[in-house]
This record gives structure tokens, sequence and C-alpha cells, in this order.
């Protein structure tokens, strides 16, 4: 692994500042994504699984109930969850799906084969869409993120509705752990209750706003806001709800996993490559997805390619230089297929999103040329514009040595 360990250390070392609160990088210059991808080359897979099993005997259904809850959207996580927990394990999922805020057409019949030819019981909840395209225009203008309402909704459907409907366990795919999460976050199997959990209220923000000024100015009641926030601790004890990562238990290979899902669940991919990368299997069910990696890309210098080859150099599936030409081909490549419908939808003018932008470029990161046209200081590949310099410079002290 020696000759996959630095790439994603020199894809986030210019960015880690932006993302200190979630990505560690060691000493070694190893952030703890690579890590966490050492860590699964030794653990004893069949002991983890047996502890699922174990697990699973506790609370399995006699009678068919459903005895867990999958969340998911039809993607290739999900149908891979829901499927080898009803088919390999013999428990009764109820699957419940928080849907995209504007559904592909891919997405769409992806998530209708889960159910149909995967087999499930599915809930669709179908959210408020005044206060869905308010918070998620305000999540861009204030946080620059426009997935954030959907996200919160995304991981607190599941554990607030087994909360409800009394049913004791909840299934998550891989752990964040996997994509640069606190490699602490992979010693259990269990999500910490502080991300599906809350106490007060007045100390919240969603979408950069607090909870108050959300009521005040712009008229949403906390009712409006009921389906985003998480259930109180005190209803998660009711029921004793446990929230699990599936992946905690089996080996996760993102590809496999793909494989898997075209087989027992009828997922397709896109005809057609994904804007801003290379692939055409990863988050296809929203039209918003796209955009949402494009701000990533603007505010911490990482973008949806960078993400793509990073986990695939960690599960040897490519070498660091292919990561490298594929990074530098297509991140920040703006997502145009589907940004004017998004926009229209969230009622954003096109050019206002784009004044934003700029103000989310940090200064540390970004360099405006003299045609006031911008470029990233310095990119994996060695070739941003302070990469450059340096090389320049150095050439030139060689020169005169």
């Amino acid at each position: 692994m020696s000759n996959q360990r630095p790439a994603s250390a020199v894809e986030f070392r210019h960015t880690i500042d932006s993302r200190k609160k979630t990505l560690a990088i060691d000493s070694q210059g190893i952030c703890d994504a690579c890590r966490v991808a050492e860590q699964k080359q030794t653990i004893d897979w069949q002991s983890r699984e047996e502890q699922l099993l174990q697990l699973l005997d506790r609370y399995r259904s006699k009678d068919g109930s459903y005895d867990c809850l999958v969340p998911g959207s039809g993607g290739k996580d999900s149908d891979y969850q829901a499927h080898v927990l009803k088919y390999k394990y013999g428990m009764h999922p109820l699957t419940v799906t928080w849907p995209p805020i504007l559904y592909t057409e891919y997405g769409y019949q992806n998530w209708k084969n889960w159910i149909d030819v995967g087999g499930f019981d599915n809930l669709s909840f179908t959210r408020n869409g005044r206060v869905m395209k308010l918070l998620t225009r305000l999540s861009i203008e204030n946080l620059f993120h426009p997935f954030q309402t959907f996200i919160l909704g995304q991981k607190n459907l599941g554990p607030r509705l087994a909360a409800k409907m009394g049913i004791p366990l909840v299934f998550y795919g891989e752990n964040e752990a996997e994509y640069g999460n606190p490699i602490a976050d992979t010693t259990s199997s269990l999500r910490d209750k502080s991300f599906h959990t809350y106490d007060n209220l007045e100390e919240m923000y969603l979408a950069g706003v607090s909870i108050r000024e959300l009521t005040e100015r712009y008229g949403v009641s906390q009712g409006d806001l009921a389906c985003v926030l998480p259930p109180r601790e005190a209803e998660l004890q009711q029921v004793d709800v446990q929230v699990h990562y599936l992946g905690y238990y089996l080996k996760w290979t993102p590809q496999e996993v793909y494989y898997y899902a075209v087989e027992n669940c009828g997922f397709k991919a896109r005809p057609f490559r994904t804007q801003g990368t290379y692939s055409k299997y990863n988050s296809i069910d929203d039209k918003i997805d796209d955009l949402h990696y494009y701000t990533t890309w603007i505010k911490v210098g990482i973008g949806r390619a960078t993400y793509d080859a990073s986990q695939e150099i960690r599960n040897g599936h490519i070498s660091r230089e292919e990561a490298v030409a594929l990074v530098n081909r297509f991140d920040g490549e703006f997502p145009d297929r589907y940004f004017r419908e998004v926009m229209d939808y969230i009622e954003m003018d096109p050019d206002h999103f784009h004044t934003i932008t700029d103000r989310f470029r940090s200064p540390h990161l970004w360099k405006q040329d003299a045609q006031g046209r911008w470029h990233l200081r310095h990119r994996v590949g060695g070739n941003g514009v302070d990469d450059r310099t340096a090389a320049h410079v150095s050439g030139n002290s060689a020169k005169a040595a």
C-alpha cells in the first residue's frame, strides 16, 4: 500500500484547515481514510460477521413483523444493505426513503427497482416542498451547501420512524470514516447518538439560520421543521433504537456493492459520465448531487473526481498516476446539465449563485489572475498556480547554481 498512501494525503494537504473538524492527517502525512483502508485489510471479517449474526439473532422477529429499518434511495448501497439483511440473514427490513430534492430519471427508476425487483416494503416521505426549497436556498446562500437539508432528513428520518414504529434496529451502510471522518468512529458499529438526537432547540441552526430566525423572519413553524429534526433522546430511549453501520460487520467495497445491486435489485448506472467525475453509478439519484460536489470543490479544493479516485486507490482498483490524471481532467467541471432546473426549483437567479460562488473561495486555496479568472493554488498533479511558480523559481535557482 505504500504507493497508495500519499494520494489522499496530497489531495487534502492544502485543504486541512477547511476540513479540520472531520479530517485528520497524521505525522506521516496519511489521512484517516487511508488508515481505515489499511485497517480493513487486517480485520477478521469472519469474526465481525459472527458478531452481526449474534446481533440479528437477538432481534429477528418470529412473525415476520419489521425487525430492522433500512433508510435509502435505492442506490447501490441501500440495495445491498436491505438485500443481504433480508435474503442472507433472514431479517424483515422496512425500507424508508427521504426522496431526492429533484429525482433524476435514473434515480427514480432505481428506487422503483429496489422495491419491485429487490422485493421490499417501503415508506417514502413526502415533505413540505416550500420549506425544503427555502432551506436549500438558504443553505446555498449561507453555507454554500446545497445538500445540508437533504442530508439532515436522510440521516434523521430513519431513527425518527424507528422510534415511532417500535423498530429497534436501524442499519446504514459504510461508515463515513471510509471517506475521511475520524478513524475513531470505526471502533464500534454504532453511530454516535449525538448525530441523531438533540436537547435544546434554541441552540440549533439550520441552513446557517437559527430556529428562532426561521420562525420569526421566514414564517417556518417548528412543526414545519419536525421532519428534518432528529428525535429527542427520550424518544429513542423509549424503544432503545440502535443505529448501526453494516460496513462495520461486512467488508464494504463500493464497486463490489455496485455489482451486487445490479444483479439482485435491478440497479442501473447512468448511460453517460457524471459531470465533475469519470464514474456513472455513484450518487445519481438527485439532480442537485452534481452541484453539491461542485460547491465542495469551491470551498475546499476537492471535487467529485478526487473523492471517487481516492477511494478507488484505497481499494486497489487504480494507480495513483491514473487517479491524478482523472482528477486533473474532471475535478471542478461545472455541472450545467441540471443547473438551470435546480435554480428554477429553488427560485434562485443563476447569476446570484455565481456571485455567491466567489464569496466562498478561500484565499489560501484560490488565486485570481489579471483577467479575473480563478485558479487553485495547489493541485494534486502539482500544476496549481503556486506549484508552477515554485517550480519556476526552483528551476531558475538550479540554473543559477
